[in-house]
């Protein structure tokens, strides 16, 4: 069996709008992609930082499935009211015991 390439690369950046019809995001991946969308079960009224946590969770579980990495996101200060951008950054992997 042949090991496919993922579709993307891995996340490493992360946009998140509040909008009246429910959260958006948009992922930059590490080979330019953009991954976007809704974040379809979280309702428009929910906290941003229910939202926030909403998207981590989507990110880390797509590096995870597709790339088999952990990753952790970190949220920088919001610039305007209403987005919120995160950075991406591969979690590191602990060192076994004699290494």
């Amino acid at each position: 069996m042949t090991k496919r390439r993922p579709a993307f690369g891995i996340p490493i950046s992360v946009v998140l709008l509040a909008t009246p019809e429910g959260w958006r995001h948009s992922v930059l991946t590490e080979d330019g992609g953009t991954l976007c969308g809704r974040l379809a079960d979280v309702a428009a009224n929910t906290t941003p930082a229910q939202a926030q946590a909403a998207v981590a969770a989507m990110v880390a579980d797509l590096a995870h499935d597709f790339h088999g990495a952990d990753v952790d996101v970190t949220w920088d200060p919001p610039r305007e009211s209403g987005s919120w951008t995160a950075r991406v950054t591969v979690a590191p992997t602990p060192r076994s015991a004699g290494n």
